[in-house]
């Protein structure tokens, strides 16, 4: 590797490392419920938090006026705002670091004619795309600051989604600076490959709609809901569709189940890899580990009653296995 793509490869992990910081904190801070805590956005000048006793008074204030404080939190002190208040600033400020130190290396970069010119425009359209995770972002607090005090679950998946996306697309040209090895492999195996990929993002977005409709807090059993298969009240509401994306019930049985059906698919891609290199069998062996591990990882949250603890685990543990999904999409080639 040169001088050049070493450059390049360290600014990038570097990127990647702030990016997967940033899911996890955003991850906090919903389950801390902070994300409604900040009823404004500002982008240049909401980078300095409140300072004096006045400041902070000015933006209590301005948090009672919506719902949550009025539904939720009323009577809520001034030091339990604070605290939910530096949850989502630190978030906010994640961001803005995230920008600095992805453009102001980027612009260096380029000026010293390190970075090769076909993968130019695909970083400027990762800082575009950072851009969006940040409006993305304020139009998911928007839609818990009118009438209910709750993010739209829909805008909230949007938004891991988009975050998860985004740290896959930088995740890629690393592998690419780093001159990443790829190996052919047969249809059979690449299509194996996209499956569990299409499945995880399936899963991963039911995720976010368990966590935006607090589905986890109810039935928390587990094979069984409520003693059965899948609870009554998956099937409540009508049309008969809207339960597929917003019964708290069904939504929570979805996300069980995909991950079983997920857990067997990389069971099946194991025993199809087998024979291949070591590299690609560790590759997949390595998948199958981590699942199981996020299998776990939500069982247990699901049983435990979501604790901050094991919620924010186990949605770290989805961004690694998504960056070895990435890993091993980027390495295996189907033969040509």
């Amino acid at each position: 590797m040169s001088k050049a793509d070493r450059a390049v490869a360290y600014w990038l992990s570097s990127v990647c490392v702030v990016v997967f910081c940033m899911i996890v904190v955003g991850g906090v801070t919903r389950l801390t419920h902070s994300g409604l805590s900040m009823v404004d956005w500002k982008p240049i000048l909401g980078a300095i938090p409140p300072i004096s006793e006045d400041a902070w008074q000015d933006a209590f204030d301005a948090y009672k006026q919506y719902p949550e404080y009025q539904k939720v939190n009323q009577g809520m002190q001034l030091s339990e705002f604070k605290f939910i208040y530096y949850w989502e600033y630190g978030h906010r400020l994640l961001g803005r670091i995230i920008g600095l130190i992805f453009f102001l290396p980027l612009m260096v970069l380029i000026s010293l004619k390190m970075i090769s010119r076909k993968l130019v425009p695909k970083l400027f359209i990762a800082f575009v795309l950072g851009g969006l995770q940040g409006l993305l972002g304020w139009y998911m607090v928007k839609s818990g600051l009118v009438d209910i005090p709750r993010v739209s679950h829909f805008r909230l998946a949007a938004h891991l989604l988009l975050a998860m996306f985004l740290l896959a697309y930088l995740f890629w040209f690393l592998l690419d600076v780093c001159q990443v090895q790829t190996e052919s492999v047969s249809r059979t195996m690449r299509r194996w490959l996209v499956i569990v990929a299409v499945l995880f993002g399936i899963q991963t977005m039911y995720g976010a709609f368990v966590a935006g409709l607090r589905a986890g807090l109810g039935f928390n059993t587990f094979p069984l809901m409520d003693g059965r298969f899948m609870s009554e009240a998956a099937m409540m509401m009508s049309p008969l569709w809207v339960n597929f994306t917003e019964n708290g019930a069904m939504v929570q049985f979805i996300h069980r189940w995909i991950a079983v059906l997920l857990s067997c698919a990389t069971i099946a891609g194991v025993a199809v890899v087998k024979g291949s290199s070591a590299r690609l069998f560790g590759g997949w062996l390595l998948l199958l580990i981590l699942l199981a591990i996020q299998f776990l990882l939500g069982v247990m949250t699901l049983l435990f009653y979501v604790p901050i603890s094991l919620a924010s685990l186990h949605q770290a543990g989805a961004v690694i296995v998504m960056l070895v999904l990435v890993y091993l999409l980027y390495v295996c080639q189907p033969v040509r």
